[in-house]
């Protein structure tokens, strides 16, 4: 999900071990304990417009993951069911509904060998999840359709269908929509049938038939015109409203050349059936990367018609990116978002490297890392990449200085760090080896650690498990008597249950002495600690970091004094 942020600097590492440890929390599980093991949904949809009430009926298929096996719990928000029966033969079961939570007792006890399925009728009007938006209207004359569209991140499914809502579990899905007659339904996966009722209505079925997690479920009605593109054997459609069709190809020009650039990088092709992009009214983020079938605010794509087709760039990237860093391999859980969100606006910059060029990535960590270092100073809502505050599930989005904006300067800085055939290695190894699954931020250090041959436990224990930023003052002092050159490091950020008192932190200090250029390696690993060189004479020029290795990073850069000893 791309949420809009804007401003720009930043960089952090690591912390004598024992001051270190006891700048960070003991970390919670926020991995949630399954019953059974969702194989399979099929989701029926039809509508009361004018009441805003969706009609429902759901199969949920499944395994159990004990024996003996007799009550089962979905998670369902005010859904009013008028029946629970077994399939297939339609057996009515005895259920319970109440806090958030629908109990089936089955007609006998299971065991893990066997499958379940069962099946759900009833009615919502949802406050989440589905989202019923009016027409659009100027002097009379309707500008824009109706809409009625979904969004099911962080956990919103359980608002329109009984689910196990949570991204760790994944299945397979098919959505069976009904609407009126020449509207236009846009789901996930493959289009199997368009049926006419003859009633007025049309019934849209759609399968995926790869599992993912439920809060990538999602479907768009309104009024469309679909543009039509490929990439390889992968169709693309971009659904925009009738007469903005310039617009959307300015926008959407890019799509097939950044699918290509993402299996380049990450050698895995892309991992789905075809790649769908729609705009949508009154949407409360900039995208969201619903699995084939991406939902794009439309005051999002007015940005090409500013002269601002950058901003619009950026959103289009992030979301396919998700298409294998949240999609393919998806955070087992929401403490791990960072692993979503951080790649997806690292692969921003990504992007922009390989089609402008080095300096236009730089620019955009650059910018990323400034957005974090201005957010941490006054957001009381702090937190570290791996997120302790996760539990507060509608608080997930509220800081995303640091899910994104942080998550991507430190993918960059970890790039860096162990060099880009390791990292591009280690970016494969991990998606190879959990496609298809949840993930932590244990599987991804692995990962990078094998490709590498490296530990990585300070890296990550830094960046990841810890907050804050880094803040140092650079004291540079010539000695002309000795022709020496000694440089001090202090640093000054203030420790705190987040932000360790010393970061580990491989500096680079570029200066000009003599007239030559010259870089040397300030192994910064101690609060305070001062580095020599021998120079002929007093070096100007000095930049420290000046390939933005680590952005993430408040400096304070004294000038040259001089001294006699």
């Amino acid at each position: 999900m791309k949420k809009r942020i804007f401003c720009v600097l930043f960089a952090v590492v690591m912390l004598a071990t024992a001051l270190f440890v006891s700048a960070q929390s003991p970390r919670k599980n926020f991995n949630r304990p399954q019953q059974v093991d969702v194989l399979h949904y099929t989701i029926r949809v039809s509508f009361d417009r004018p009441a805003k009430v969706v009609i429902g009926d759901t199969s949920i298929r499944f395994r159990p993951l004990s024996d003996g096996f007799r009550s089962v719990n979905f998670d369902a928000v005010d859904l009013a069911f008028e029946s629970v029966a077994m399939e297939p033969d339609d057996k009515p079961l005895s259920y319970s509904a109440e806090k958030g939570t629908v109990t089936v007792l089955l007609d006998r006890g299971y065991s893990k060998d066997e499958t379940v399925s069962i099946r759900f009728k009833y009615k919502a009007s949802p406050k989440k999840g589905v989202y019923f938006v009016p027409a659009e209207t100027n002097s009379g004359e309707v500008t824009r359709s109706a809409q009625i569209w979904t969004q099911g991140e962080p956990e919103e499914a359980r608002h329109w269908f009984p689910s196990f809502d949570h991204p760790s579990d994944k299945a397979t899905t098919e959505k069976i929509v009904t609407a009126e007659k020449g509207l236009t339904v846009v789901g996930n996966g493959e289009l199997l049938e368009k049926r006419d009722n003859g009633n007025g209505t049309e019934t849209w079925h759609y399968r995926m038939p790869v599992p993912h997690s439920v809060y990538l479920v999602s479907f768009v009605i309104g009024e469309y015109v679909k543009l039509e593109g490929k990439y390889k054997d992968i169709p693309l459609g971009y659904y925009t409203y009738p007469g903005r069709e310039e617009n959307a190809r300015k926008a959407y020009e890019r799509t097939a050349d950044i699918l290509k650039v993402f299996e380049e990088l990450t050698g895995v092709d892309y991992p789905f059936n075809k790649y769908d992009q729609t705009i949508v009214a009154r949407f409360q983020f900039g995208g969201m990367e619903n699995i084939t079938a991406t939902t794009l605010a439309d005051t999002e794509l007015m940005y090409v018609d500013l002269g601002l087709g950058d901003l619009v760039l950026d959103l289009i990237v992030h979301e396919i990116a998700h298409s294998w860093f949240g999609n393919l391999v998806t955070c087992r859980n929401w403490a791990e978002l960072w692993l979503n969100e951080g790649w997806a606006t690292f692969l921003e910059a990504v992007y922009r490297e390989r089609a402008f060029g080095r300096q236009q990535y730089l620019q955009k960590i650059r910018a990323d890392a400034a957005t974090f270092l201005i957010d941490e100073m006054t957001n009381r809502k702090r937190h570290a990449l791996y997120n302790q505050r996760a539990d507060r599930v509608d608080e997930l989005f509220d800081n995303p200085s640091t899910t994104y904006s942080k998550g991507g300067a430190v993918l960059h800085t970890l790039r860096e760090e162990i060099g880009d055939v390791a990292f591009w290695k280690g970016a494969n190894i991990y998606l190879n080896r959990h496609k298809f699954s949840g993930v932590e931020t244990t599987d991804f250090q692995a990962a990078m650690e094998e490709a590498s041959g490296r530990n990585l436990d300070w890296f990550f224990d830094q960046w990841i498990y810890s907050g804050g930023a880094p803040s140092i003052t650079v004291r540079p002092v010539y000695i002309a008597r000795t022709k020496t050159f000694r440089v001090t490091v202090t640093q000054t950020q203030r420790a705190d249950r987040l932000t360790p008192a010393v970061f580990r932190l491989p500096l680079d200090l570029s200066m000009r002495i003599g007239g030559v250029s010259r870089t040397e390696r300030l192994d910064v690993s101690a609060r305070t600690r001062t580095f020599t060189f021998s120079a002929s004479s007093k070096p100007t020029g000095i930049i420290v970091d000046p390939e933005a290795k680590m952005p993430i990073m408040r400096v304070r850069l004294l000038p040259v004094a001089l001294a006699s000893r």
